[in-house]
């Protein structure tokens, strides 16, 4: 009796790790790191214009270079954790992403910071493979993992919203160095409490690290995000065709490199399931139908409808709260209807928000934008939640961190795509807006330019100059949001075809 019980109890102790929720907090901390950061700068970049006085390719660098390096070392990083582990390399990044923080709050001319911004997305890329990857090592009960990647995914919405609101606080009271230095007190607990907590786990017939697949992997990605960019804010030009083409070839070159490769950096066999391939595509296209509302939304409330930094966060945090309760029950939720009803019932709500917003106004009240977010946060929150679930699930714990790299990889680029692409309905409606006699020509470069540019013009044509302004940036908004809405109720259509009969 007693031999025919113990497989049983160590698979019952194999399930039930001890400390196992002491230690997703460790990751919780390390998705808020890199949550808070993608963007607390934004609200601190006219600081850092006035501060170190870069040109306005520099400024671009500044804002871009991060996210940039992040989509293109990804895919590495994934593999690499799975290589030498996911622990190590989760917490050697945690403590380069604070000292690489203190770096960037001290940069003392535009290329510094440029420099430091690139090394944060070096160690930032380190980052978000392995606090999902370990959530699969550490979670075997299907049940307690869905809700572990819910808090995991509800900490990623919540950074988003946070970084705005401390970012406002700190902008008000400190220099804009200190959106930095928030870094250090969160990595300080991340790894004093991950050494003791999370347990060591890697692929145990690990391959070589190719430093070829590396390199095409990063050259592709870079050069694809920088030419999407690029076409979206200057139009086609040689220098972004070249890029384009070299992304192109780069990432092909990738993809046969691993489909030979016995043991590739990325396994591009997981794309055959379908449940995984459905899962990125669905979280690819939500991002990207989202992003024109995400980036353009606090200059809205900023220069639209005149809220201070720390207000405009504020009134941005219904998303959060939305995302943070849905993670939270979306597991539960799957389980209860299909996996499918919820991804798509999620992505269907976050397109009918967006087109709610497609009647903002200078004067609309909040109730009406407090309320479409929190629609936006549910049915982001729902969605990401169940498609990082089914994720995770449709892989051995072995390539947890290269399937989790890809699902970060998807998120980087839809949201590159989505600015580029709605962003540039945005600007081109925007620099079309007529304008009184004496207007800088800066003005018509953006909404921020304008009200800078009113302060050196006489009263009355700066008070039209502005109305048009904003009302043009206002429609550009429209235009935008109609877009991402039918990008969202399109991909719901797509998610509930391809996720059929999809389980946790």
């Amino acid at each position: 009796m007693t031999s025919t019980l113990q497989p049983a109890r160590a698979a019952e102790a194999e399930e039930k790790r001890p400390g196992r929720w002491l230690a997703l907090s460790a990751l919780v901390l390390a998705v808020l790191l890199v949550a808070v950061d993608a963007t607390v700068l934004g609200l601190a970049t006219p600081y850092i214009s006035e501060d170190l006085n870069p040109s306005g390719t520099q400024l671009l660098w500044i804002g871009d270079v991060y996210s940039f390096v992040i989509a293109g070392l990804l895919v590495s990083m994934g593999s690499l954790g799975d290589r030498i582990g996911r622990k190590r390399i989760l917490l050697v990044g945690a403590t380069a992403f604070g000292a690489i923080s203190v770096l960037n709050a001290y940069a003392t001319t535009p290329g510094m910071l440029i420099a430091a911004r690139a090394l944060l997305g070096v160690a930032g890329a380190t980052l978000m493979p392995a606090t999902l990857a370990l959530i699969r090592n550490l979670f075997h009960d299907p049940r307690e993992r869905s809700l572990a990647v819910g808090i995991w995914g509800a900490a990623a919405s919540a950074g988003t919203a946070v970084g705005p609101i401390v970012g406002g606080f700190l902008l008000e009271h400190f220099w804009w160095g200190s959106v930095f230095l928030i870094n250090l007190p969160v990595m300080v607990v991340l790894v004093l409490v991950g050494i003791r907590t999370l347990p060591e786990s890697r692929n145990p017939r690990p391959g070589p690290w190719d430093l070829i697949s590396v390199v095409l992997s990063l050259v592709g990605m870079i050069a694809v995000v920088y030419a999407v960019k690029e076409a979206a804010t200057h139009g086609l030009t040689g220098v972004t065709a070249v890029a384009a083409l070299l992304g192109a070839v780069a990432l092909h070159g990738f993809v046969r490199r691993q489909l030979t490769m016995p043991e590739p950096l990325l396994d591009m066999r997981l794309f055959r399931n379908r449940g995984f391939s459905g899962a990125v595509l669905a979280d690819l296209l939500t991002v990207l139908g989202m992003s024109g509302l995400v980036f353009f939304l606090s200059q809205y409330l900023q220069l639209v409808q005149g809220r201070h930094p720390f207000e405009a966060g504020l009134a941005e945090l219904p998303a959060a709260v939305g995302a943070v309760a849905a993670g939270l029950v979306a597991g539960r939720t799957a389980r209860r209807y299909s996996v499918r009803a919820v991804v798509s019932g999620g992505l269907a709500a976050v397109g009918v928000a967006l087109a709610v917003l497609t009647t903002l106004s200078q004067s609309t009240g909040y109730p009406l934008l407090g309320a479409a977010l929190l629609v936006v946060g549910v049915g982001a929150g729902f969605s990401f939640t169940v498609t990082a679930d089914v994720i995770l699930s449709s892989v051995p714990k072995d390539q947890a961190g290269a399937a989790s790299a890809v699902s970060e990889t998807a998120y980087e680029l839809g949201a590159a795509l989505g600015i580029a692409l709605l962003g540039s309905i945005v600007t081109g409606v925007y620099r079309d807006f007529t304008a009184p006699a004496g207007t800088p020509a800066a003005a018509h470069e953006s909404l921020g330019a304008a009200v800078e540019a009113a302060k050196t013009m006489p009263a009355h044509p700066a008070a039209e100059m502005l109305t048009a302004a904003r009302d043009s940036f206002t429609h550009g908004l429209h235009l935008a949001s109609g877009a991402g809405a039918a990008v969202l109720l399109a991909t719901a259509a797509a998610a509930w075809f391809l996720l059929k009969n999809q389980k946790l």
